[in-house]
């Protein structure tokens, strides 16, 4: 990545704003063990007690590492109910990042998020037909099919 993401200031000044960033190699044990590191480049992001939300293996272009970074802050906060702070950041994904791979699973957690929150059921049928028309042959589509019937 060194070579062609992390080289690119938007990349550099993203990453610097938004998280801790710690490198090491793929055979860099006992950490490259906890953490089932078994490929490079492999992107984890952890919260401040070292839990895992979310997990990217593989080179990534600019835009689609830094959605992916956005998504997996957005699920920190998912999983610790945090839903305001999880919702703020992936309408951030969505918004700024709607044409990335990551776009669907960031439409699919806020919708739940939302529901979480609200106790309102239109948010996940809302989220069924934006995945359905936008993104239909995603999972994430496929994961909404049944809050059609909502």
């Amino acid at each position: 990545m060194e070579t062609v993401t992390f080289p690119e200031k938007e990349v550099v000044d993203f990453v610097t704003e938004n998280v801790i960033p710690l490198r090491v190699a793929h055979d860099q044990k006992p950490l490259s063990e906890e953490f089932n590191v078994k490929w490079t480049p492999t992107l984890v992001i952890l919260d401040e007690t070292g839990g895992e939300h979310h997990r990217t293996v593989g080179f990534l272009p600019p835009e689609e590492l830094m959605a992916s970074i956005l998504l997996g802050i957005g699920k920190m906060h998912f999983d610790r109910e945090e839903f305001k702070e999880a919702i703020e950041v992936l309408n951030r994904v969505v918004d700024e990042f709607g044409s990335t791979g990551v776009a669907p699973e960031a439409i699919f957690v806020r919708a739940v998020a939302l529901f979480k929150s609200t106790n309102e059921t239109s948010h996940l049928k809302n989220a069924y037909e934006v995945l359905s028309s936008k993104y239909p042959e995603s999972e994430w589509a496929k994961r909404a099919l049944p809050y059609r019937l909502l």
